[in-house]
């Protein structure tokens, strides 16, 4: 699955013209922009719809209602129907789509009646704040992040062979990227705002900003609570900071920008109450261990083990916490021990996919959590990374089989797959068994999605072709932990040797 036997090394190639990856960024736009006249989540499925409606319903709640009700259930909010469940910032973010859908398409945000609302203008008016969203925050961000690694050669010590990776590929793995454009674009979220946010938050880091990186990503936490997943190993990368430098200074940055950030978003929020009631709505333990098949661990040993039948919630929620914290805390120590860039990347793979597999109440689509950091390690170790975001993707096939997403997706992750093909040779060149390791792994992918687009499960077992794909998937995400975990330690022990020597 690795590069074994290869060293890194950054250089930057300013002969290269930005055209082809102008091109490249307008094609993944395009993309984009064409995912998004498919279907979305809950297109004509009365009477919940889907992620579709729950986004148009914030914006009608937010925009119709006092600020103090949001998250309060009231005859003129039920909670029920799709009540707001994210941070404050996902709330101001509905606010403000809500004002200009009330100019553009007044009838999709007007209270009650609205519910459901599936007009052409409406889903045009829809996919046009998602698409600015990922043009405005998102792409920015890599473009800004992967220019900082303009080009890079991977060297053969032995046999002299030199690997090199373009700008030009680094940019097709960024810009086409299957799994974020299906969920955002074709399912239906806002994935590209957060993740953008804290794709700043690591560029400013790399630069040693500080205080932007605070702020970002407070921002990034506070639009998706999700962002959980990756804030252990900012702390602890700024914990082993604070500890190697004993730098009052620092810490009077970081707090202060925490505590204001933090502050100025919460405002409107700021007595017990409300305090309270949102806490409840954005982690919510009554919706219990995981809904539908996910690539985690849970929901593949439940098989074998009814969790979800042998434990209340409460109980498989602090099991969850106990297994999570075991799986993550070894990644967090070591980046407290030694806090450098590399480390903290490893260590956000390691802590997110730890996460993933073994928290409460994981969603499949919480995967790009994981993807967005793997992406980001692109050209430190390219061969494991594009493996990873083409098993990330296929982990979510059954989400797009229920979103009538499956043309698109099929078509995205075979452009995706041309994208890199050529690198993937001439990586895989000489090393058999791990060039015969991943044509098992991607033809094992394929025949599950045959089985489950071509094939009826039995009638007792209607979601098996769904677990076959989330058990398959986690079985790589297994061994993707291992190996990243790994390469966090591996490095660990070379800076270690360093010093000694």
């Amino acid at each position: 699955m690795g590069s074994k036997g290869y060293t890194n090394i950054l250089t930057v190639d300013k002969s290269q013209l930005p055209h082809s990856n102008i091109i490249l960024v307008l094609v993944g736009l395009l993309l984009r922009w064409l995912t998004g006249l498919h279907s979305y989540s809950g297109q004509g499925s009365p009477p919940m719809f889907g992620d579709f409606e729950a986004q148009r319903h914030w914006m009608e709640v937010t925009l119709n209602l006092p600020v103090d009700t949001w998250y309060f259930n009231t005859t003129e909010n039920n909670l029920l129907y799709w009540g707001l469940d994210y941070p404050p910032l996902t709330a101001y973010h509905s606010l403000l789509c809500g004002y200009i859908a009330k100019l553009l398409v007044p009838d999709s945000v007007q209270l009650f009646t609205s519910h459901g609302h599936e007009s052409y203008e409406h889903k045009y008016f829809m996919r046009l704040c998602v698409f600015l969203s990922d043009l405005l925050i998102y792409i920015p961000a890599l473009l800004c992040f992967f220019s900082l690694e303009n080009s890079t050669c991977l060297v053969q010590g032995k046999a002299s062979k030199v690997l090199f990776l373009s700008q030009t590929f680094v940019y097709s793995v960024a810009f086409l990227y299957p799994g974020l454009i299906l969920i955002d674009h074709g399912h239906f979220q806002f994935n590209c705002i957060s993740l953008g946010l804290f794709v700043w938050a690591c560029l400013h880091m790399s630069e040693n900003n500080h205080i932007l990186t605070c702020v970002l990503f407070c921002l990034s936490l506070n639009y998706k609570q999700m962002e959980l997943y990756h804030a252990l190993p900012f702390f602890f990368y700024y914990l082993g900071c604070l500890y190697k430098t004993q730098s009052i200074p620092l810490l009077l940055k970081l707090g202060t920008s925490v505590v204001a950030t933090f502050t100025v978003l919460w405002l409107p929020f700021l007595n017990m109450s409300q305090l309270k009631q949102i806490i409840h709505r954005i982690f919510p333990l009554y919706r219990g261990l995981f809904e539908d098949k996910v690539a985690n661990f849970w929901c593949s040993a439940n098989v074998l083990y009814k969790f979800k039948t042998q434990f209340t919630n409460d109980q498989m929620a602090f099991i969850c916490l106990c297994v999570t914290l075991v799986a993550i805390l070894p990644s967090c120590v070591a980046l407290f021990r030694s806090p450098t860039f590399t480390k903290f990347q490893l260590s956000l793979i390691n802590v997110s996919l730890g996460f993933f597999l073994f928290s409460f109440h994981v969603h499949e689509k919480s995967i790009l959590l994981v993807a967005i950091p793997v992406l980001l390690y692109l050209p430190k170790d390219p061969f494991p990374v594009v493996w990873f975001l083409l098993i990330s993707t296929f982990s979510m096939f059954d989400l797009y089989v229920k979103d009538q997403l499956v043309m698109p997706s099929l078509v995205l992750m075979v452009l995706f797959y041309i994208s890199i093909h050529h690198f993937v040779t001439q990586f895989c060149s000489g090393h058999y068994l791990l060039w015969f390791s991943f044509l098992i792994s991607m033809f094992g992918c394929i025949v599950l999605m045959s089985f489950s687009l071509f094939l009826l499960p039995p009638l007792r077992y209607q979601h098996l072709f769904s677990l076959f794909i989330s058990s398959y998937s986690f079985a790589h995400f297994v061994l993707f932990f291992v190996y990243f975990y790994s390469k966090q330690f591996e490095l660990n022990f070379k800076l270690k040797h360093i010093k000694t020597t």
